[in-house]
């Protein structure tokens, strides 16, 4: 009650001599008071979206049943466009150190061909990709966040139908399947608190998925396509944090 009172007393000494000053003819110089502005709350759930561009580089070799037909390690690859979607939920866990979970969806036309290297060729996509991980970054400003992001990630490359190599003429009948496997990813990414809960979100990611079969039917003798991807991908995009003014 006293401290109430003495912060009473104290703010009508103050009103009471400003007005005495002006009583006087003095009017005081009036300076603005600094605005404070919301520092960047890093802890929270979060949803993302964003556009980037992908490539995927995979080596091959061809097997037909109990033999190796082509034995030496072939190079294929891709390009092309990407959405991504996700959410996730960080912790800032000190002033300067922020970590979380992530769950990310990337659907794509990352395109390219591939060859047994005898007589077919295909065409194949990474269409789709989901991630699972975990990230953690430092604050190089209450603003700015430096990470990287580790994690697990499932891909899917479509399958397509097999031409002849040297004519380029269709195969009737002739597929290759499909590719379904799982791998592991790492990624770097800078996210920068710009208004509100919206951030901005750079990032690069490079996924391995290993080696896989992939059958060639529809042709004699029937070819197994060994296939180890790997894709690199940089997105760029918007965050919302939904817990940013709590």
């Amino acid at each position: 009650m006293r401290r109430q009172i003495a912060a009473i007393a104290s703010a009508s000494l103050v009103i009471l001599a400003a007005a005495a000053a002006r009583a006087d003819g003095y009017e005081p110089v009036v300076t603005a008071a600094p605005v404070s502005l919301p520092a960047a709350d890093w802890t929270g759930f979060y949803a993302n979206a964003g556009v980037g561009y992908g490539f995927w580089d995979a080596q091959t070799t061809t097997d037909a049943p109990g033999r190796c037909v082509s034995c030496a390690t072939t190079d294929h690859a891709g390009r092309g466009w990407l959405g991504e979607v996700g959410f996730g939920y960080d912790y800032q866990v000190s002033h300067r150190i922020v970590a979380g979970l992530l769950v990310n969806y990337a659907f794509a036309d990352i395109r390219g061909n591939v060859s047994d290297s005898v007589f077919t060729t295909a065409r194949t996509s990474s269409e789709t990709t989901w991630f699972v991980g975990l990230r953690a970054g430092w604050l190089m400003t209450p603003e700015i966040l430096n990470y990287l992001s580790v994690g697990y990630t499932q891909a899917h490359f479509s399958g397509g139908s097999l031409r002849n190599s040297y004519t380029g003429a269709p195969l009737p009948g002739a597929r290759l399947a499909g590719y379904d496997a799982g791998g592991w990813f790492l990624g770097t990414g800078l996210e920068v608190a710009m208004h509100g809960g919206w951030h901005w979100r750079g990032e690069v990611r490079y996924a391995d998925y290993g080696k896989k079969a992939r059958t060639e039917t529809g042709i004699s003798p029937v070819f197994n396509l060994n296939f180890d991807p790997v894709v690199g991908t940089a997105t760029t995009g918007l965050v919302y944090r939904f817990d940013w003014g709590r």
